[in-house]
């Protein structure tokens, strides 16, 4: 019991790191998210050399354990003269690591859609952009929502490996608290506990999208 009071009263320090995570979190899906849709459009038609080689980028780092990612990033960039701040290292892992697997779910959803919509498009004179933005993208996004569900979870824990580089988020919060006082259970128990609300919250807003998807004829249930 007075290992959890402990906790209770350090409870400013892992708000802190909980508020940090959760602004890690919505920055890095938001912009993953954005920068996928671009890099879904960028691999749109016939495969030359250059998406070729985008698509083998995409693979490079799907197949790239996330933690060793980071890693690179903050330690190893500094030997070819490029340097990032603890949260730009952070935020830059995040978000192209987790693009690529956004762009990999949008890249399932695209294949399934019917190619007529496509000819029917470019014959009522739309930009190849313009289909895809107004046309395709919505309805890939649409059709997509458990896999996004499932990505963005992903995204939330992936912040806690930040911690190794030093940014100040959840899990470094408890690992003070537990480091200090060797109460490693409540501690850990407690970030547990935060990151399941966040990750209830991904489920009830994809809920959501999977009713807008049923009302537009385009369920996933």
């Amino acid at each position: 019991m007075q290992s959890w009071l402990t906790v209770w009263s350090h409870a400013d320090h892992i708000l802190l790191g909980f508020a940090n995570t959760l602004l890690l979190f919505l920055l890095a899906s938001f912009l993953a998210f954005v920068t996928a849709c671009c890099l879904v459009y960028l691999l749109e038609g016939y495969q030359n050399l250059p998406r070729r080689g985008l698509r083998a980028l995409l693979d490079l780092l799907r197949m790239s354990p996330f933690l060793i990612y980071v890693y690179l990033l903050y330690y190893g960039l500094p030997e070819a003269g490029i340097r990032f701040d603890a949260w730009t290292a952070g935020i830059v892992a995040l978000v192209s690591y987790h693009a690529c697997y956004f762009a990999e779910i949008l890249r399932a959803a695209r294949a399934m859609l019917p190619q007529g919509q496509a000819e029917s498009a470019q014959a009522h004179g739309y930009t190849p952009f313009g289909m895809y933005r107004r046309i395709l993208l919505p309805q890939m996004i649409l059709r997509s929502g458990p896999l996004f569900g499932n990505q963005l979870i992903c995204c939330l824990k992936d912040t806690a490996f930040l911690s190794i580089v030093t940014v100040f988020e959840l899990t470094a919060a408890a690992n003070d608290v537990q480091s200090i006082y060797f109460i490693p259970m409540p501690a850990f128990i407690t970030a547990i506990a935060l990151y399941w609300i966040v990750s209830l919250g991904i489920e009830t807003c994809l809920r959501l999208l999977g009713r807008l998807a049923k009302t537009r004829g385009l369920s996933y249930e």
